[in-house]
């Protein structure tokens, strides 16, 4: 459960390749808002516990294999924003800066203890990636229109 049914085994960078499951799972649970947070709620559930038990086997702290964290994190930071694919790959984008920077107080909940540490701090990391990407296709939306309006304006100009 931890390792995201094993995604978190891959060699190199498994966090990214945890987001990348994330996306993945994003996909197939569909646009259901009641959908995607019931997995959310549920991968919080089952990444505390299951990382507090890595945590516990491995005697450290947020073990690197474990990327369940990742993928909720992934849910997270496209809930409710209405994106295809490539608003999609954007969200990734958003949270792999986010989860690496760690943001306050990202970077204080990483501290808390057990599997509760583990989750917290990717789970505000992709709240702060939900947020930006709310304010890109915000601006996005208001570029459009700004690109209609002055066209539509340009014969007026000539």
């Amino acid at each position: 459960m931890a390792t995201f049914g094993g995604v978190g085994y891959v060699p190199f960078a498994p966090g990214t390749f945890g987001s990348a499951a994330g996306l993945l799972a994003w996909w197939l649970l569909g646009p259901s808002a009641v959908v995607q947070g019931t997995a959310i709620v549920v991968l919080f559930a089952g990444g505390v516990w299951s990382g507090g038990v890595c945590e516990r086997h491995f005697g450290r702290t947020d073990p690197g294999h474990v990327v369940i964290d990742e993928a909720m994190g992934m849910l997270i930071t496209l809930f409710l924003n209405p994106v295809g694919w490539r608003g999609a790959l954007g969200a990734f984008l958003l949270f792999r800066i986010a989860d690496v920077i760690k943001p306050f107080p990202a970077d204080r909940l990483e501290s808390l203890h057990g599997g509760v540490g583990v989750m917290a701090d990717d789970g505000m990391a992709a709240v702060y990636a939900n947020l930006t990407l709310r304010v890109c296709l915000w601006l996005s939306g208001r570029l459009v229109i700004w690109s209609l309006i002055v066209r539509s304006a340009s014969p007026m100009i000539k």
